[in-house]
């Protein structure tokens, strides 16, 4: 035994691999061996054994010297040694895929496998079908026929999972063994009943019908093998979900019967189809959550982890429906298996009351320095999603993330708890003074610039519009002393806001950035310069648009915009409206915090290379179009696509529309769906609203069967400032000629056709991009009440605050500020702020006071622009 635990520490030390030295051409040198007389098994083995070794640690064999190994190694057949007879056939198939003429081998290959030497049989024609091609397949089909039925339980699972891999490439040869493949379906052996079942699924899985009727055929006659039930409940379970069937559908009944079998394996297999079914209901999961249930108090460490792992995949969805087990996962807490443990209390965080959270928190605590960091941020995201949950236990829970902040961890354990406390301050006012003090402490010690940065900006935005701001300086300051330049840089930002905030922290903030001036790095020295320029100002409007705000522009747009700029040298100066603005929709893969302060990207040095937008993809694709290259820049392009057809039609037709300064271009995206016809010259005619005007169509050329092909169509905007919506009759105009469905080639000359599609809106969202304002107050007193517009409206068709805000916010296209898109539960009252850009680079904004009544909803509307063009738009919108 002693022995035993020497020789596995030595494993674990690394000194166990006797292959870990091996050169490629030592062991090709070694291969001559195989030509000796006599043949030495013991000897040959071991060098195959390298030869596998170094071909599975992806060491490359070039064809010539793979070719030589091979044939010394065919040399091996005349040895009757069982050991080395094996190794040949493993290496028959690892060196099938990189050495020339191997089908040389295909003769010895066949005497074995029609042999009388059973254990040579089942290797034999794995290694045969490896390296037989289509064309030699009919020459051993009867052999296979022969192996698929063969009394022989290994030879018979051999040839059927070799039936498998050869029907990928040869289906129509494999598909007249299905009748030998029936038959070994009945058979005895457990593995060859279900590798006969997968091959005939594979055969059949084309044709719907025929694998319902397999499916029908063996859920009625008991199939021995349980490995051939779960695939029989994967197949049943696939089948129900194409066909949308509930629990009425007799395939539902089947997989819910199997809850009943008497192999643990089943069971699980089938609870586990019925819990993850798509439009599944809590009545039809009853029986399987039971089941589970039952797996958790199972003395099996197997069944216990899928019990609870299954379970918490249903509590994302339905946690009602694993409430039943909650005192089952509470006994989990304290497994001795930690996965097993953390799957547990995650699973009751999401389904757990709010009374049982104090117990869970301390249950959690008893264990979370024994498991890895993958399982911490499990744990992490579920006190995250139980703190939406139960908003009024933020304390507790934001103590237990700040003790887990001040534990050893890595970087996507500390940025999970950092995401997690900053989530939970935005979504609850409440938290804001606690989740700040708890992220202040952390970045004392914080050694990832990326959260440190991160946390800095939420300082900024955040900690001026606290109680009492004065206390966060200290923390912001320490870090201009203390931390990397990236660090520094972002201090010196945050600083400033807190002057150009506060009145009363001005002065210190000034003093401070002063001191910043003698910094050593240029990006500190410069930020620090600039602020303190534009709060000596003291003036709020310059304090919004430089400091509180910042600049809304793409990053990649004003590169562009800038080098544009530089070949065409003009006396007019560079203009910032020409730039695109920075999106802030859901495609945008930087979360806001790190695009809505330009300054920050600098100072990570993180945007060398700045991913391109769907916006700026749009730009790049418009720009080359030569009708295109004189209307200007592309102001905003529309995020979802308009269909103009249902989903069935013979042609599919969206729309993107893509609004510039005096213009918009609807780029039509069409689908031919008809294999017979070809279209040619592909337009869509508009019948212009009224101020509108079509300048020009850009056909598609041609659209071959199921090929998007793409038209265009520019439009001119109305002269009319407030002339801005309008609808569009939209008909889809085509030269149509019949085809060959299987060549494409048109049959004739065509002739002219047209179709009817949906009519086109444009409205006032079109005409506004979204922009981040994390200071609405600021920015609001920056635009003045010059342009100020107010207007009341009666929403009588919305019956709750939140309808009527997500419906306001659709409709005008702007941008949610300071989280006024979440409205308080049971409050009958409630302020909207919102943001955006008009056409032409004019700043909009809108303050919505919203009271809900008996009538429905009443809003008082407000909007101030730069333009009061603009602010009649906005105001009369609705």
């Amino acid at each position: 035994m002693h022995m035993l635990k020497r020789e596995k520490k030595e494993e674990e030390d690394g000194g166990g691999n006797p292959f870990s030295n091996l050169e490629k051409s030592t062991v090709l040198q070694e291969a001559r061996t195989f030509n000796e007389t006599p043949i030495n098994p013991r000897k040959c083995s071991l060098i195959l054994t390298k030869i596998l070794y170094l071909i599975n640690q992806g060491e490359h064999l070039g064809s010539t010297e793979a070719t030589e190994a091979f044939f010394a190694m065919t040399k091996l057949f005349q040895s009757k040694d069982t050991t080395l007879r094996r190794m040949v056939y493993l290496g028959i198939k690892e060196m099938a895929k990189i050495a020339q003429d191997v089908i040389i081998v295909t003769s010895s290959l066949m005497k074995d496998m029609t042999g009388k030497e059973d254990q040579f049989r089942g290797p034999a024609i794995r290694a045969l079908c490896t390296i037989t091609d289509n064309t030699m397949l009919q020459s051993i089909e009867r052999y296979m026929k022969q192996a698929i039925v063969d009394k022989v339980h290994a030879v018979s699972s051999a040839a059927l999972t070799s039936s498998l891999h050869l029907s990928k490439g040869s289906h129509e040869v494999v598909k007249r063994w299905v009748n030998e493949a029936q038959e070994a379906v009945s058979s005895d052996n457990i593995m060859v009943q279900y590798h006969a079942l997968g091959l005939l699924y594979h055969i059949r899985k084309s044709d719907k019908l025929a694998v319902t009727k397999l499916v029908s055929k063996f859920s009625k006659h008991s199939l021995k093998s349980p490995y051939a039930y779960c695939l029989l409940i994967r197949i049943a379970s696939k089948l129900l979900e194409e066909e949308g069937g509930g629990s009425s559908n007799p395939l539902f009944d089947f997989i819910e019967g199997c809850l009943r079998h008497k192999s643990e394996m089943v069971i699980y297999e089938a609870a586990h189809a019925l819990v993850n079914m798509k439009n599944a209901k809590a009545k039809d999961m009853n029986a399987a959550v039971s089941v589970l249930q039952l797996f958790c108090g199972s003395p099996k460490p197997t069944l216990r982890f899928a019990a609870v792992r299954t379970l918490n995949k249903v509590a994302m969805k339905h946690p009602s429906a694993v409430t039943a087990c909650n005192l089952d996962l509470e006994n989990l807490i304290t497994d001795a298996n930690r996965s097993i443990a953390t799957l547990a209390i995650t699973t009751l965080l999401k389904t757990g009351s709010e009374s049982s959270v104090d117990r869970l928190m301390k249950q959690i605590s008893s264990f979370m320095s024994e498991i890895s960091d993958e399982f911490k941020i499990v744990v992490v995201e579920a006190i995250r999603s139980l703190c939406m949950k139960f908003p009024r236990k933020h304390s507790v829970m934001m103590t237990f993330l700040s003790t887990m902040l001040r534990e050893e961890g890595g970087f996507d354990y500390k940025r999970a708890i950092v995401d997690s406390i900053i989530t939970i301050i935005e979504e609850n006012p409440e938290a804001k003074e606690a989740g700040l003090a708890h992220l202040c402490e952390f970045i004392e010690d914080c050694e990832f610039t990326v959260l440190a940065t991160r946390i800095l900006h939420l300082l900024g935005r955040e900690g001026p519009r606290t109680l009492s701001p004065s206390k966060y300086i200290r923390y912001i300051y320490n870090r201009v002393i203390l931390e990397n330049a990236a660090v520094r840089a972002a201090a010196v930002t945050a600083l400033a806001k807190f002057g150009a905030h506060c009145e009363e922290l001005l002065y210190s903030c000034t003093v401070l950035l002063e001191r910043c001036l003698l910094d050593t790095d240029d990006e500190v020295r410069d930020r620090a310069t600039f602020y303190l320029s534009v709060l000596q100002q003291q003036q709020k409007a310059l304090n919004s648009a430089y400091i509180l705000n910042g600049l809304q522009v793409s990053v990649r747009g004003l590169e562009r915009a800038l080098h544009q700029y530089t070949l065409e040298p003009s006396e007019t100066p560079f203009d910032l409206k020409s730039v695109p603005l920075a999106l802030s929709h859901w495609w945008n893969k930087r979360p806001v915090w790190f695009h809505s302060d330009s300054a920050d990207i600098i100072a990570t040095k993180s945007a060398d290379k700045v991913a391109a937008t769907r916006q700026d993809v749009y730009a790049e694709q418009l720009a080359a179009i030569p009708e295109f290259a004189s209307i200007g820049a592309l102001f905003k392009s529309s995020h979802l696509p308009v269909e103009l057809t249902e989903s069935e039609t013979e042609y599919m037709v969206q729309c993107v529309k893509h609004t510039f300064t005096n213009y918009v271009v609807f780029q039509f995206d069409c689908t031919n769906t008809l294999n017979d016809q070809v279209l040619e010259r592909v337009t869509v005619q508009l019948d212009p609203a009224e101020g509108f005007e079509v300048v020009k169509y850009i056909p598609c050329a041609t659209l071959p069967y199921n090929k998007p092909g793409t038209t265009y169509t520019l439009v001119r905007l109305p002269e009319e400032a407030t002339l801005v919506t309008g609808s569009f009759s939209c008909t889809l105009k085509f030269i149509v000629k019949d085809c060959d469905p299987n060549t494409g080639e048109p049959d004739d000359e065509g002739y002219e056709d047209e179709y009817v599609l949906e009519d086109l809106e444009v409205t006032v969202a079109d005409h506004v991009q979204k922009v981040v304002k994390p200071n609405f107050g600021a920015s609001w007193e920056e635009v003045g009440p010059e342009n100020e517009l107010e207007e009341t409206y009666a929403l009588s068709t919305m019956n709750s605050l939140e309808e009527a805000v997500k419906n306001i916010i659709q409709f005008m296209g702007m941008q949610p500020c300071e989280r006024s898109d979440k409205v308080t539960e049971g409050k009958s009252s409630h302020t909207l702020f919102l943001a955006g850009v008009f056409r032409g680079g004019h700043d909009c904004l809108v303050r919505a006071k919203l009271a809900l009544t008996d009538a429905g909803v009443t809003m008082q509307l407000t909007v101030r622009s730069t333009d009061p063009n603009v602010s009649e738009v906005l105001a009369s919108a609705v």
